[in-house]
């Protein structure tokens, strides 16, 4: 069975996203052993930080069902909302302005001009600033909050020096953010109203170009610690900028959702 699917781009963070509002394609993922893992797996297959599965809603223009490459369910992914928003436009699955489910609840977004869109999150919650936290032999000052997924933040005089694998990776396991493990963010204050950002994702288990909550979540730690002042721009891994707004503490997250391409998906890109 050929599987149509398109390959969004979102500041680097890319996903393979497939119209399965007909439930033809739900077995894939319920029965199909390592069939996500598999697909996203580069230089074997498609390769993506993620596949996203667009799926009929009762309530709103469509819902998702999103996995990690490593198939694991994530509640939210901020890029990979954009994506899809911007996917089920172009499919006339939704217009400019639409809503749809995830399990971090309902989002909005607006597709905005040059392959941009602008999601409304979810509100944010579980704040917490200054905790110290020991990580490859080395105390870090930890701020995190959940922004759809839970996020880390370290601040850092220069995150190019930072080891993001290793001390990302001993962080998201820390006993503190058991049981699920969190994302880690580091940033690095570059303006008023800017910063740069890294972060080692969950679910991927190391560095991606960008990531969208964990954007939204480093912005938040910012402005709280009155490190910038809003709207706050990111400079990600992958040299693009994600805007966040933060506005009578709804957040919205601006940035590019590309289209790269759209191809069939055949049996041998997972029977292997």
């Amino acid at each position: 069975m050929d599987i149509k699917f398109s390959k969004m781009s979102g500041n680097g963070n890319d996903f393979i996203v497939i119209d399965n509002r007909d439930g033809k394609y739900t077995h894939l993922y319920k029965e199909s052993p390592n069939f996500i893992e598999k697909v996203c797996a580069r230089g074997l297959s498609v390769g993506a930080d993620g596949m996203i599965f667009i799926e009929k809603s009762d309530t709103v223009d469509f819902k998702w069902q999103f996995f990690n490459s490593d198939g694991s369910v994530a509640e939210m992914c901020g890029n990979g909302a954009r994506c899809a928003a911007r996917f089920a436009y172009l499919e006339k699955i939704a217009g400019k302005e639409m809503a749809f489910e995830t399990l971090a609840g309902i989002i909005k977004a607006e597709i905005m001009d040059n392959n941009e869109v602008k999601t409304m999150l979810t509100a944010p919650h579980s704040l917490e600033l200054d905790k110290k936290i020991t990580a490859c032999g080395k105390e870090y000052d930890i701020h995190s909050v959940n922004t759809g997924v839970p996020h880390a933040v370290i601040v850092c005089d220069n995150v190019d020096n930072i080891d993001v694998h290793n001390i990302g990776r001993d962080i998201r396991y820390n006993k503190d953010f058991a049981i699920n493990g969190t994302n880690v963010n580091f940033i690095e204050v570059t303006g008023k109203d800017s910063l740069k950002i890294r972060t080692y994702e969950r679910g991927v288990e190391g560095e991606t170009l960008a990531c969208g909550t964990g954007c939204a979540a480093s912005a938040l730690i910012a402005l709280n610690k009155g490190l910038v002042k809003g709207p706050v721009k990111l400079l990600t891994k992958g040299g693009k900028t994600l805007t966040v707004y933060y506005d009578n503490e709804t957040v919205y997250l601006q940035g590019e959702g590309r289209r790269v391409y759209t191809a069939n998906l055949c049996e041998e890109s997972y029977n292997y």
